[in-house]
């Protein structure tokens, strides 16, 4: 079913074939036609910052930013759904085209640029939450913000979404906003999450409940860059690292028409770098931080390799696009009992 719905929305441009193919996720679901796409996806439940998940599989935030389609997108298996990244402030992202498919490398290329309608639109949506598996709101901050402004803009994304969100992610390793990664090191990371961390604790007693936040990273780091980032992660108590964003390597895509275009890639060709990546970071961390693994998972080996190199929990983002809903199935199969 699915291989034949994909062929039809490969045959049109990328962007609107991810707003068309949304349309018709949502219109199934309020038809209760999701059956014929849905699979049975095993029961694997495990606790991560302090979190009971149905199972080990997520998807990666990216596909829907405004918090619109997160309903009908868990239920087809996802045991948890990242959505966002949202800024403070709606904004239109990148000058478009932006999104570029490489299909001989199961791969994409994009340079959204996080656009979306701004936190308050997606906290309006959350509170129609129908969906019983976990809900991550990935943050970020607006593109005309300075960056180093930028612990204004995830202090108000953290205020908003707090009482609503299961987790929270701090996005500062997309490539796509300008001077967002510089975020990552030394005193600008510091800086960074010690006031997240402030923000934290008077939002628990505010609310009287505890939200995790995780940091996300890219993996386009050294070996010593690495450990710097994670120690500072461990100093500073946070819940989780998610490894990792898209990489600005062109390694496995040399040649393929859309190579050369500026921005992220995703897919198959960032396997083996966000696994080395999640090798690196849990021969650091050991067992004082949990890694969700991100980058490549498109079946159950690959699954596998991510939980078996050190990550607690997996995400899916192009491999989604490229194998369908049965992806969720083989991935949480694949992880199961390690």
């Amino acid at each position: 079913m699915y291989s034949i719905l994909r062929s039809i929305l490969f045959s049109l441009n990328p962007e609107t074939s991810h707003e068309l193919s949304l349309s018709l996720l949502n219109v199934a679901d309020k038809t209760h036609t999701l059956g014929l796409l849905s699979v049975n996806v095993p029961e694997d439940p495990i606790s991560v910052m302090g979190i009971r998940f149905p199972n080990r599989v997520g998807l990666a935030a990216g596909l829907d930013k405004n918090g619109d389609y997160f309903n009908a997108l868990g239920a087809l298996g996802f045991g948890f759904v990242e959505i966002g990244t949202v800024t403070p402030k709606p904004q239109p992202g990148n000058d478009k085209p932006r999104l570029f498919r490489l299909p001989k490398a199961q791969a994409i290329i994009n340079r959204m640029g996080f656009n979306n309608k701004g936190v308050d639109h997606l906290v309006e949506q959350v509170k129609h939450r129908q969906y019983k598996g976990v809900l991550g709101i990935n943050i970020g901050k607006n593109a005309s913000t300075p960056v180093e402004n930028a612990l204004d803009d995830y202090v108000i994304g953290l205020q908003k979404v707090y009482a609503h969100a299961d987790y929270i992610t701090v996005n500062i390793s997309s490539p796509n906003t300008q001077g967002l990664r510089s975020l990552q090191f030394g005193d600008s990371l510091k800086t960074l999450l010690s006031g997240l961390k402030e923000e934290q604790a008077r939002l628990q007693q505010a609310h009287n409940r505890y939200v995790p936040f995780a940091v996300k990273i890219a993996p386009d780091m050294s070996l010593e860059e690495t450990a710097q980032v994670a120690g500072i992660l461990l100093q500073h108590n946070i819940d989780a690292v998610i490894a990792t964003n898209t990489t600005l390597s062109r390694e496995g895509v040399e040649g393929l028409p859309f190579a050369t275009e500026t921005g992220g890639l995703s897919g198959l060709p960032v396997q083996q770098k966000s696994t080395l990546m999640i090798q690196n970071l849990k021969s650091i961390l050991g067992d004082k931080m949990p890694i969700i693994g991100v980058g490549g998972v498109n079946d159950a080996a690959s699954a596998a390799e991510k939980i078996r190199a050190g990550a607690s929990l997996i995400q899916i983002y192009t491999g989604f696009i490229y194998q369908g809903p049965k992806v969720i199935a083989e991935a949480a199969r694949g992880v199961r009992g390690h």
